[in-house]
Formats: structure tokens, C-alpha cells, sequence
């Protein structure tokens, strides 16, 4: 398994798939690094004690995505930051049509992910904030049976309905800044239509393939 499809699984696949379509998050006082502990434990348990997602289950994978996960992480924040300027310059429909796209990119990473959770083990590391902070990062790491452990951050904003992550940083490298050139290429090659089509194309053949991480 690539080390980012790990990290991702192993973290209780915890990453950014948007709000915008799926049921709010009730507003919680969790501090964030306690909600991103209970969220990666409780998907981390339900993958293990499931053989029907660990045999890659779409239905109960899809479902797991959407009941433990979507309803904590933000990825129109998170896609309003990929494309940068360019989301400025999009109109509402498009921003809200890229933010859907993004998403069910994302949940597919993510299911794919989840089916690949073994033995692994996150460990989290003491979180430097005040609080009065509503942006924080929270540190962690991936203890793999094999390998050296694999660094992993969050980046979370606190908002009417609480903390959600809008980042996530694995190996070094934050995602938002990973997508930002390949969204800036696309935009500047077709357009803000462009890319919304590339990646309803892509979405279109990961929805006809086996569940798995997509490189």
C-alpha cells in the first residue's frame, strides 16, 4: 500500500470530505485533538470488528464514510483553498459543483482506504494552543508493523458547528498545497468547467472499479 493511502487508513481515514451534501455535524465542545482521537478510534475499531469492509464491502464502506466521518471534516474550506484565486472567480454553482466533485473524489480515497486497516496504531502527540485558538494543528503519527512510523497532522478550524479538519499533512506535505497546482493546471488549461469535468470523469471510473486507494 502506497504510504499516503496508509496514512490515511490507518488514521481513520479522517480527511476532508465536504459537509456541503452531507447532514451537519451537531455542535460540539470537543477540544480538537480530542475529537480526532475519538473519531480515529471509533472508525479504527469499526473497520477491524468488520469482515465485510475489511473484504471491501462498498454499501458498508459508503457507509461508514458518510456516518463517522463526513459530518467532521470540511472540504469546500478545504477546496476554496485548493483552488485559491480561482474559487473567487467561480461562480456559486461552479463552487458548488467542484465542492461535490471534490468530495466524492475524496470519499472514494477514503473507502478505499478504509479496507486496508491491519494492525496499525496512531499516536498522538501533546497539541500547542491557547484557548482562545480557532485554527490549531494536531500532530500524530502511524506506528505500521513494518517501517518507520509516518508523521501525520491536522489541521482543524473551529466554526458554528465546532472543530472540523480542513487539512491534513503527510509525510511533510499538506494536501491543500498538493492539489493547488494540479487544480491551477487544469483551471488554467479549460477552465473552472474543465476541472470540474476531469474530476466527475475520474469519480465516473472509480465508481465502476473495486473499492481501493487511488494513487
Amino acid at each position: 500500500m502506497k504510504p499516503i493511502a496508509q496514512l490515511i487508513a490507518t488514521a481513520a481515514t479522517l480527511a476532508f470530505a465536504t459537509s456541503v451534501i452531507a447532514a451537519p455535524a451537531p455542535a460540539t465542545n470537543e477540544a480538537p485533538d480530542v475529537l480526532v482521537k475519538r473519531i480515529s478510534a471509533d472508525v479504527i475499531e469499526t473497520v477491524k470488528a468488520d469482515k465485510d469492509i475489511q473484504s471491501g464491502n462498498r454499501n458498508k464502506i459508503m457507509e461508514l464514510v458518510n456516518s463517522k466521518i463526513l459530518p467532521y471534516v470540511d472540504a469546500e474550506k478545504m477546496t476554496a483553498q485548493a483552488a485559491g484565486r480561482f474559487w473567487r472567480q467561480a461562480t456559486p454553482e461552479q463552487q458548488k459543483r467542484l465542492s461535490e466533485e471534490f468530495r466524492t473524489l475524496l470519499v472514494y480515497t477514503y473507502s478505499g482506504a478504509l479496507s486496508q486497516i491491519k494492525n496499525e496504531t496512531v499516536e498522538f502527540k501533546p497539541m500547542r494552543a491557547e484557548p482562545t485558538d480557532t485554527d490549531v494543528e494536531v500532530r500524530s503519527q502511524v506506528n505500521v508493523t513494518r517501517g518507520e512510523p509516518i508523521t501525520l497532522n491536522y489541521r482543524l478550524a473551529k466554526g458554528n458547528q465546532g472543530w472540523k479538519i480542513y487539512d491534513i499533512n503527510v509525510l511533510g506535505a499538506w494536501l491543500v498545497e498538493t492539489y493547488k497546482g494540479t487544480f491551477a493546471a487544469e483551471i488554467n488549461k479549460s477552465g473552472v468547467d474543465g476541472l470540474i469535468t476531469k474530476l466527475a470523469d475520474r469519480n465516473k471510473q472509480l465508481a465502476s472499479k473495486p473499492l481501493k486507494a487511488p494513487k
